[in-house]
């Protein structure tokens, strides 16, 4: 499996990212990392914009996707 990056517009304001992949409202953080030692990714967009959020978990510009999941190989 090789996941899509979620693309969507956002206005402007701070966004929390899932960065454990509990969370039923994924991309978004809904706080199950609670006690987990992980902390969401917070984004910051200055004016409204469209972005890309990583899928795969192995972009190396997290939450933003920078394209690995095109050479993951399915499971």
């Amino acid at each position: 499996m090789n996941p899509t990056p979620y693309v969507m517009s956002l206005e402007a304001g701070s966004y929390y990212f899932c960065a454990c992949g509990r969370s039923a409202n994924l991309p978004f953080c809904d706080g199950t990392h609670q006690g987990s030692g992980v902390e969401p990714f917070t984004v910051d967009i200055a004016e409204p914009k469209t972005v890309a959020i990583c899928a795969c978990h192995q972009s190396a510009n997290r939450p933003f996707c920078d394209g690995t999941h095109k050479s993951l190989t399915a499971e």
